[in-house]
């Protein structure tokens, strides 16, 4: 397989940079690098998730799947004091710079797992599962993760979902709707959707 931001390890020599984001009115210094989603900067999918997500009414952890370097699990966990906020990813480098954000950004309520999807913490349970899904990993892995949000999830939990329309949000709809019996479509903008699963 090419090797992309889905993949485990790179074998593009590290080249870190630093650069700064304001999230959910707060700022934040993120170190990125070569090998890892959206390297410049937080893209347009995961700032929308960011900016729209609503923590759920049930008490619990939450799980970002596919976390990054960590601008969503981040910006999250800095907002509460009573939740932890489980980031996995399977990509080493990754992990390392999603760490290394945490302490920067002295975000301590946080745990940075290497994880193909909810593999493993499937032994846990989740208030809320949020995720800008690797489109360039494929379709069966994209709904894998969905599968997993479905298993670990809190009765009354949600899995929270970004996906442009052109990259497979119509199809990622349909894959909710087989495991999910409530799904709404929270906001579309700029082609991008977004979408909240309840497990009811």
């Amino acid at each position: 397989m090419t090797e992309h931001y889905y993949s485990k390890k790179t074998k593009k020599a590290s080249e870190r940079k630093v650069w700064g984001a304001s999230l959910r009115g707060r700022e934040f210094t993120f170190f990125s690098d070569h090998a890892v989603f959206s390297k410049d900067g937080v893209d347009f999918g995961s700032r929308a998730l960011i900016e729209t997500f609503e923590f759920p009414p049930i008490e619990g952890d939450l799980l970002d799947v596919g976390c990054g370097y960590g601008p969503i699990g981040l910006s999250l966990a800095k907002e509460t004091t009573t939740r932890r906020v489980v980031m996995v990813d399977v990509n080493e480098r990754a992990l390392e710079l999603a760490e290394a954000n945490a302490e920067e950004n002295d975000v301590t309520n946080v745990e940075v797992i290497e994880s193909d999807g909810a593999a493993a913490v499937r032994e846990r349970s989740f208030a809320a599962v949020l995720t800008n899904p690797p489109i360039r990993a494929g379709k069966e892995v994209v709904h894998r993760i969905f599968e997993d949000a479905a298993g670990v999830l809190k009765e009354g939990g949600e899995l929270w979902v970004v996906i442009q329309k052109k990259q497979g949000a119509p199809s990622a709809e349909r894959k909710m709707k087989e495991l999910f019996e409530d799904v709404r479509l929270i906001k579309k903008v700029k082609g991008y959707y977004i979408f909240k699963a309840k497990k009811v």
